[in-house]
């Protein structure tokens, strides 16, 4: 279904991400929000990747593809944003394949049942088209090959904007980000938890454990504030589906 707001389906966020690269760079392996809290819970749900072939969709500057890696995975990753693309390769070398290309896209470059696990740490959010990229995912995937993803909490996102927002319908909003330096306006997409999960069961996908996580130790030692906060509301959601 074509977006009103971005009639020409191009990915989403990319000048919001050329102004952030930078800093989103610097301080990923230690923001709060990205290493106490949506990373621990997202690691979580993956399997002893040690031998196995992993597509890191939405990259970013390369930590979950560093991990894989030194976890004895075999990786390829791609972005959207060529800044974070150049992040990426000069953080990985020559251990991981990098690619710029979009989610919104057919992944035509990888052939089907070539991978035995998807990771896709928040990158789903700037995705309109759900049931489409999936039906990549599990192209891609082996039988039985798992894809894990972590999203912006579908219920946070509708109370954040529940003044004008329909929740029965994927709409476009934008937050304005503040903890990567200059404050910057990045648009993303919100949905019912109903367009969450049934996009994944009409690409063929079992859900196996739907993680709404709390925040760490050690998130409370960095932002105590939030780290109450995030007792009460949810912040984010990890999935692990099963093909």
């Amino acid at each position: 279904m074509a977006d009103p707001l971005n009639p020409k389906n191009e990915p989403i966020a990319q000048e919001a991400y050329n102004q952030l690269a930078d800093e989103y760079s610097a301080r990923i392996d230690t923001k709060a929000h990205n290493a106490y809290y949506e990373r621990p819970a997202t690691l979580s749900l993956l399997p002893d990747v040690r031998g196995l072939r992993v597509l890191d969709a939405g990259c970013g500057p390369g930590i979950y593809a560093q991990i894989l890696v030194e976890q004895g995975a075999q990786v390829v990753a791609l972005d959207a944003n060529p800044k974070m693309v150049t992040f990426a390769r000069a953080r990985l070398g020559e251990a991981v394949q990098v690619i710029q290309a979009s989610l919104e896209n057919p992944l035509r470059f990888f052939e089907d049942e070539s991978f035995d696990l998807v990771v896709a740490p928040l990158v789903m959010d700037y995705v309109r088209d759900w049931r489409f990229t999936f039906s990549e995912f599990q192209r891609v995937l082996k039988p039985d090959g798992i894809l894990v993803f972590s999203i912006e909490h579908p219920a946070m996102k509708y109370f954040d904007f529940i003044e004008k927002s329909n929740y029965f319908q994927v709409e476009q909003v934008s937050y304005t980000w503040k903890g990567f330096g200059p404050p910057v306006e990045v648009p993303t997409y919100r949905r019912s938890l109903a367009d969450v999960f049934n996009p994944l069961i009409e690409a063929g996908f079992n859900i196996d454990r739907v993680l709404e996580p709390l925040p760490t130790e050690a998130f409370k030692a960095a932002e105590p504030e939030d780290y109450e906060k995030l007792l009460r509301e949810p912040g984010f959601m990890c999935i692990r589906a099963v093909r």
